[in-house]
């Protein structure tokens, strides 16, 4: 069972590069994040292509901003958009997630807020959507996959350079903290427990050149699937060439490992700056 998600960044960009990916991978289920089409417009744009692949589908998704969908191959059961106790931002509940038994694992696919900037009204949105979000995963089922884009580096290992971030949001000790309260199983980490693995580069300043990132995309499995690991890696080769989304896919190989268990990053950077220190975010204010 080969399951993958993957922040597109606008699906309909990036149909160029999903559709080959794909073909290419052959995951069994795909969850995707920042879609932004509504559901009638995912329909419209991949919908007889999907079923073409074989692959069912469910979006989740009002257009322009947010957006997720689960593609599967494995079946599609219990659809529910949104979770119980989902926070609501400016009054209304966003687009961030959708979940289905896929192969008797019931599999999240989730876009969860930014944050933005510490102490601002959408950083508290941040976390009330993660406590929520934990609530509702902890009353079941038991084995569970939460894939998607997470805005959270779950430790320093999981940025170029902790001092570049200080300050901002994605490393701080509260969004952490949630992250480890789901109590599951960070599989990519816990594979390469020692190897440096980003999944998110900036597209300003090369920072994708130079390998400059932070893995944010997660995939959080209960103990008993996470125990069926076969493979866990990041398909960088999909963040290159033209027109890539700023997300690389995350992959992971539950029973068996069609491409072999063949490291943390496929390919690995060709050019990286490995220390890091002293590098700007390209989002900081001037000094």
């Amino acid at each position: 069972m080969r399951i993958a998600t993957w922040n597109v960044n606008s699906v309909k960009t990036r149909v160029p590069r999903l559709l080959p990916w794909l073909e290419d991978r052959q995951p069994d289920v795909v969850c995707l994040q920042e879609t932004k089409l509504s559901d009638e417009a995912f329909a419209a744009l991949l919908g007889d292509t999907l079923n073409n692949l074989g692959y069912a589908f469910a979006h989740h998704g009002h257009g322009q901003w947010n957006g997720v969908a689960i593609l599967s191959r494995l079946g599609l059961d219990d659809v529910e958009r949104d979770f119980t106790g989902q926070p609501q931002f400016a009054g209304k509940v966003e687009a961030r997630a959708i979940s289905a038994t896929c192969g008797a694992v019931r599999v999240h696919s989730l876009y969860v807020p930014n944050g933005r900037e510490v102490g601002s009204d959408h950083f508290d949105y941040k976390l009330a959507w993660l406590d929520a979000l934990a609530a509702a995963v902890a009353a079941g089922p038991t084995d569970v996959a939460l894939c998607g884009d997470m805005n959270v580096a779950p430790a320093d290992a999981d940025v170029f350079d902790p001092a570049a971030y200080l300050g901002h949001t994605h490393v701080t000790p509260e969004e952490r903290a949630r992250i480890a309260a789901f109590g599951l199983v960070d599989v990519v980490r816990e594979r390469w427990p020692q190897e440096r693995v980003f999944s998110y580069w900036d597209y300003r300043a090369g920072m994708f050149h130079k390998d400059l990132g932070m893995r944010i995309d997660l995939v959080l499995m209960s103990r008993g699937v996470a125990d069926r690991l076969a493979a866990a890696w990041v398909d960088r080769q999909a963040r290159k060439g033209s027109g890539p989304s700023d997300h690389a896919p995350v992959i992971v190989d539950l029973d068996s490992a069609p491409d072999g268990d063949i490291g943390p990053v496929v390919p690995p950077p060709s050019n990286p700056i490995r220390s890091g220190r002293g590098v700007r975010l390209p989002q900081s204010p001037p000094l």
